[in-house]
């Protein structure tokens, strides 16, 4: 195994890179050192990202979940930076890393938050996972004060912030990076780079070469690593997480990933890239496939093979019916949207509150939020 100084102190456009498109090691001194079951652990993660992110987009095109982001061509950088982290390191994300929360025993309940109800963010608390970040960029600065909290209280945890290259042009991005290198907060900032920020491409976000170079200005590390390549990710955010953690207590340091991947799909369900991209540019991505990279990997090395993968497939199928059928069995009470808007309900909304019961009473039921 490479050291952590090694590994961190590569120059930012320097990519570190495990495995080949191919699944060839390409750096056998990276080449981290799991046990058989654990490897295999993150491949069935992996493909439980790619056919959970299939299921969500079909219950969507069916009306059955609200607008969704699709992961697709990020499990890589997802699961490989997970596995590298302790369950007691706490994780916020953005919208896209559903791979946090597989990767920390999938909740059934996660799938009530994207069909429209409040309560499927509670089950992640329980796994040290902030509730899911919609605003661009707005967790980052959570994070740094999660992490200086952990730091005040002698706390061995890191943290860790999720985020993509759009963010990376929000305020919130520098003020966050730059107190994090001020007072050396145990954190670890993995920039999911898929390449486009909507339909706003990657040249058009900054003219700094990497993104990984912008940790200079803030006086800690950034390091550029395949994103598409699960065990490079895995090295880079362990030698991150043990800077950051400091053996001996007294100097963590925060580190910049940035991950180069590529999102297969839209940008939401309500995205068309058709309109700002070219087919032929996803296709050429596709080749570096992350799954079929890992998944040659581990046939090779004799740790996979077609028995397991349908062992695998099977469990798959059967968790992602068993919590589609839980979350549609689910109900929601229409109150509780008047709840949450304010920490006190204003007289307006007070007033529509009102008027919400009242209809309800004199329906009898709630069929009308469907008639009208």
């Amino acid at each position: 195994m490479a050291s952590t100084e090694s590994v961190l102190s590569r120059e930012p456009d320097d990519r570190l890179r495990v495995l080949d498109p191919d699944g060839t090691v390409v750096e056998p001194d990276l080449l981290p050192n799991l046990d058989d079951e654990t490897f295999v652990s993150m491949y069935r993660d992996m493909r439980f990202c790619r056919r959970f992110d299939e299921r969500m987009i079909s219950l969507q095109r069916q009306g059955r979940m609200g607008t969704y982001s699709s992961l697709a061509g990020q499990e890589g950088s997802q699961i490989g930076s997970m596995y590298a982290l302790s369950d007691e390191d706490v994780v916020s994300y953005q919208y896209r890393e559903h791979g946090a929360v597989v990767a920390r025993e999938f909740a059934w309940e996660y799938l009530r938050y994207w069909a429209g109800h409040e309560e499927g963010q509670e089950a992640l608390a329980d796994r040290n996972i902030f509730p899911l970040n919609i605003t661009i960029g707005d967790h980052l600065p959570h994070v740094v004060g999660m992490a200086m909290a952990t730091k005040l209280r002698d706390d061995s945890r890191v943290v860790v912030a999720h985020f993509g290259d759009g963010a990376t042009s929000e305020g919130d991005f520098h003020e966050a990076l730059n107190f994090a290198g001020v007072y050396d907060v145990p954190a670890l900032f993995v920039c999911n780079n898929n390449q486009w920020a909507i339909s706003t491409p990657r040249d058009r976000q900054t003219a700094s070469a990497t993104i990984a170079q912008k940790a200079v200005a803030y006086g800690f590390d950034g390091v550029q690593v395949d994103g598409m390549d699960p065990l490079a990710t895995y090295v880079v955010t362990e030698a991150a997480r043990e800077r950051a953690h400091d053996s001996d207590g007294d100097d963590p340091r925060p580190t910049l990933i940035e991950a180069v991947q590529y999102r297969y799909g839209a940008h939401t369900t309500a995205d068309d890239p058709s309109a700002y991209r070219d087919e032929a540019e996803v296709d050429e991505w596709r080749e570096q496939d992350p799954i079929d990279r890992f998944e040659a990997f581990l046939r090779e090395t004799g740790r996979l093979d077609d028995d397991r993968v349908q062992e695998i497939d099977a469990e798959i199928t059967e968790t992602l019916s068993d919590a589609v059928e839980r979350m549609e069995a689910a109900e929601a009470d229409p109150d509780s949207m008047f709840e949450y808007a304010f920490a006190t309900q204003t007289p307006e909304i007070r007033r529509q509150h009102e008027r919400f019961a009242a209809l309800r009473e004199r329906r009898g039921d709630d069929s009308f939020l469907r008639d009208e």
